[in-house]
């Protein structure tokens, strides 16, 4: 399993992976998910536009309004460049929602790669990735149903300081890590 998390490498999308991002997205669909977590709107948008989006939202010179400036990366495993999940990395917190509930991290994998231990695995690449924009603590706000999410955030070091119901009337833990 060890072996298996080191295969994982964040990479920024491009138009090479369009195929591979589409049939992760119809994944998610199919499992009954219309909300991909960390996907910074792949789930809403075709995919040259959610580029132009992420691309966008990369610089505080080009963010769109309402957003606030992010990296976002596909999760590939190197030995057979499957994407494994996504991570939105967001440089700061302000925005209402993520001040409130979306925090700096948010991150999905895959259904059909869950409980392999990926997330953690992810999660800690994306702490690295905070580390170098010079964050010293992060937000992540999992919903209270996700357990799998909790628990991964836990495991990398993750303290919940608080519940609150969110805007859509379902229970949100709030968690910082300190980096």
């Amino acid at each position: 399993m060890e072996s298996q998390m080191k295969e994982l490498e964040l990479v920024r999308p491009t138009k090479h992976h369009r195929d591979f991002a589409e049939e992760l997205k119809q994944e998610f669909f199919q499992n009954g998910e219309t909300v991909i977590h960390g996907s910074a709107l792949l789930d809403q948008l075709d995919y040259d536009a959610w580029l132009d989006h992420i691309r966008c939202n990369g610089s505080s010179d080009t963010v769109k309004p309402g957003w606030v400036p992010a990296d976002s990366f596909f999760a590939l495993r190197k030995r057979d460049g499957r994407i494994i999940g996504m991570i939105d990395i967001r440089h700061n917190l302000d925005n209402e929602f993520l001040a409130n509930y979306g925090g700096h991290i948010g991150y999905a994998v895959r259904p059909g790669e869950r409980g392999k231990g990926y997330a953690a695995h992810m999660l800690r690449m994306a702490l690295d990735q905070a580390r170098r924009l010079g964050l010293s603590k992060v937000m992540l706000g999992c919903n209270a149903d996700n357990i799998a999410s909790m628990k991964t955030i836990e495991k990398c070091g993750g303290v919940r300081t608080e519940t609150k119901a969110c805007d859509d009337g379902r229970t949100m833990h709030i968690f910082w890590i300190e980096l």
